[in-house]
């Protein structure tokens, strides 16, 4: 038999490992009694636990979430104009705003300029075109509402692929630089764990070559269909299509 590996707790890093990967891990306060732990507590939770100064206040444990501060974390800054600010595109606060940004490690692009009573005014006519094309013809600005949620996408580090069959095809969102296996368990535990292959055409491939067909011959035809394995890394707008095989359980 070949020698059993040496039981450690430390990874490769050195860093020292709890278990299993998960995302459930705990913390906690260990202490003696009055020594402020609940107090503590209360601070880091902002929680109104008991914390009074005699044995044993604390007898069943206290258990809150909270939030991890991390300077990485992606902000978008929203700025709402008033509709007329919006329409001429002029702010005395928007200078200010913007280079606030930037001194505390924000880009430009992050900062998105919008107003909501605008975008209120053009809601009320998506019942009315004609009203809403006298509305808009001689403004220049448009609608920020895609360009918040899409900006929002991306900070979230997401991306999504298709599925096309003959009655659907759908989209599903993974995080970026997302494996195919790990990809295909979006659809069902049972695709990540018997994965096989991933039949894979790029979106800007199918959409240069197969428009208007209705089927994936040309994209064949020009060598564009491709099989990936499990170390393939999902690029956006990928339309694929998953082999797998589940041994039945016994």
């Amino acid at each position: 038999m070949p020698p059993k590996k040496a039981a450690t707790e430390e990874t490769k890093n050195n860093v020292v490992a709890f278990g299993r990967v998960r995302k459930n891990l705990k913390m906690g306060c260990v202490g003696l009694p009055n020594v402020g732990k609940s107090s503590l507590f209360n601070l880091l939770t902002e929680q109104s636990a008991a914390a009074e100064n005699y044995p044993f206040c604390t007898i069943e444990p206290n258990e809150a979430r909270c939030a991890v501060p991390d300077a990485r974390y992606p902000v978008i800054y929203l700025v709402n104009l008033t509709m007329k600010d919006y329409i001429r595109q002029k702010s005395k606060y928007l200078p200010h705003i913007a280079k606030w940004v930037t001194e505390h490690g924000g880009l430009p692009r992050d900062v998105i300029p919008f107003s909501v009573e605008f975008e209120e005014k053009i809601h009320s006519f998506k019942d009315d075109s004609a009203a809403l094309e006298a509305f808009m013809k001689d403004i220049k600005v448009k609608s920020r509402l895609e360009k918040i949620i899409t900006e929002g996408f991306t900070k979230l580090g997401l991306q999504y692929y298709f599925t096309a069959g003959e009655k659907e095809i759908r989209c599903w969102t993974i995080p970026r630089g997302c494996l195919a296996p790990q990809a295909a368990g979006a659809i069902h535990g049972d695709f990540e764990r018997g994965f096989i292959k991933a039949e894979v055409v790029a979106y800007q491939d199918f959409h240069d070559l197969c428009e208007g067909a209705k089927s994936m011959a040309p994209i064949k035809a020009a060598g564009k269909y491709r099989q990936e394995g499990k170390t393939y890394t999902v690029q956006d707008g990928d339309i694929i299509h998953f082999q797998f095989n589940v041994a039945p359980k016994k």
